[in-house]
């Protein structure tokens, strides 16, 4: 049996998955935590790799690696990291956003060249970021890598560091319709010279550790893509620590008010995408002001009765829409309010984000939602599939829980150890169609408020 192992080094935790690569069966699942924070340390992330695939990288004929977007992991000349790398969810470099927006001529100049219009998750403001605030670091970094990239530069033996068209396409200095870097954006934005790694390509083995090739990797979006085969017409909602839409395009997007991410995928396609700042936890939060587990919450939330509060879920800022400094607004109480209310509105209120992130989407590709594929931890939750019927236009589908980022990349390690034009094809996931049911609906009220709610905080943003 041919087997490939796939790695999905998230936020939280790493997660190594052995599957048969031929048909794509789960052999085995490991995993091993991460450091909280949004600054972390990038040599952490390795210790976590090794313990995750102890005694399933030796078992595997290839592997490839999947990381958390956006991470700027800064490299000296002896290829150290010059400091904790800045993740995606670190909104410090929010001001050199806005600035470097304005250097590249305006938004819709930023997203044709950059396929984004600079938010603070984007790596590029980052290096920025560091130039202003910590000149010698700034000045000691020779090179720049995303997480996954640093990754296998270390499980390859720091032979060549290398990344993949998906990953570097959120770096800000990549030009997704010419599908290559502008190293000359690196040097505008950390105000000298550095080196990028070499784009391999979506099938290319870039090294071996022993006798296992080792694949090009990618972005845990591009990977998640991947994982669930994601066909025209259907989007992928992702409700883990961030909340994800993306679809798969087969040309460039450039969005000129910087909600969509003209992104490119694992495969040489395009996967524009929405990002929210704020998913599940939304969910963890409700339960936590409420004192109650998850199951408990979503049972108040699916038992309340007149009309809910509403809640606009940026807790901690937010990336769509771009309100770095936002917070959480609930709006609509009263002395009648009940617990059971409050509840609902927490769900309500990160589904209607979603369902914006999902017009977005719809409106700037042009290419109409034929099915949701709600994925992620919040997708778990009984009163958030209750309701996404009633919210999201098209059939909702939940498919059978699975590690879709590292199955993703296990197919990409699969697809480089065949040599073939095209990734394999496995069995597609079994999956759960979500009835929308009357006693559950969700009001048109409860949307229009929602709507005049986010729409009236926006001189605040």
């Amino acid at each position: 049996m041919t087997t490939v192992l796939g790695i999905d080094s998230s936020t939280q935790s790493c997660k190594a998955v052995l599957v048969d690569a031929e048909s794509g069966e789960v052999i085995k699942e490991q995993r091993a935590p991460h450091p909280q924070g949004t600054q972390v340390d990038p040599r952490a992330w390795i210790e976590a790799l090794r313990s995750a695939t102890d005694g399933l990288l030796e078992r595997a004929d290839a592997v490839s690696i999947a990381g958390q977007q956006h991470g700027m992991v800064t490299l000296d000349h002896e290829s150290e990291p010059v400091r904790n790398a800045m993740l995606w969810n670190d909104t410090s470099s929010a001001p050199q956003a806005s600035q470097l927006i304005d250097e590249l001529g305006g938004p819709l100049d930023c997203a044709r060249r950059t396929g984004s219009v600079f938010v603070a998750s984007i790596t590029g403001t980052k290096l920025r970021w560091l130039a202003e605030n910590e000149p010698e670091n700034a000045e000691r970094v020779a090179q720049v890598a995303l997480p996954h990239d640093f990754l296998t530069f270390e499980l390859g033996g720091r032979k060549e560091l290398t990344t993949d068209h998906g990953d570097a396409s959120g770096t800000g200095y990549y030009n997704p319709t010419s599908r290559r870097f502008e190293p000359e954006l690196a040097e505008q934005f950390l105000k000298h010279a550095v080196r990028l790694p070499r784009i391999a390509e979506p099938n290319e083995l870039v090294g071996s550790i022993g006798e296992t090739q080792i694949a090009a990797g990618t972005g845990d979006n591009m990977a998640a893509a991947l994982g669930l085969d994601l066909k025209p017409g259907e989007v992928c909602v992702s409700l883990g620590t961030s909340g994800v839409a993306s679809a798969v395009v087969g040309n460039p997007v450039a969005d000129a008010s910087g909600s969509i991410n003209g992104f490119c995928d694992a495969t040489g396609r395009y996967l524009p995408l929405a990002c929210t700042l704020n998913g599940a936890r939304v969910l963890e939060l409700g339960a936590r002001l409420l004192g109650v587990d998850n199951d408990e919450f979503a049972r108040m939330a699916l038992s309340a009765e007149g009309q809910a509060p509403v809640l606009l879920p940026y807790l901690d800022g937010e990336r769509t829409p771009n309100r770095p400094h936002a917070t959480g607004v609930l709006s609509g109480l009263t002395s009648a309010t009940s617990r059971e209310q409050c509840a609902r509105s927490f769900v309500e209120g990160i589904l209607f984000s979603l369902k914006d992130a999902v017009s977005k989407l719809e409106s700037t590709t042009g290419v109409p939602t034929r099915r949701i594929l709600l994925i992620g931890g919040g997708a778990r939750s009984a009163a958030v599939r209750a309701l996404a019927p009633h919210i999201f236009s098209g059939e909702v589908v939940v498919p059978e829980a699975g590690e879709y980022v590292a199955i993703g990349a296990a197919r990409q390690a699969a697809w480089a150890l065949s040599s073939r034009d095209e990734p394999p094809q496995w069995q597609r996931f079994q999956e759960t169609v979500l009835e929308a049911e009357h006693k559950h609906r969700v009001s048109a009220e409860a949307v229009a408020q929602y709507a005049e709610l986010r729409d009236l905080t926006e001189p605040l943003a």
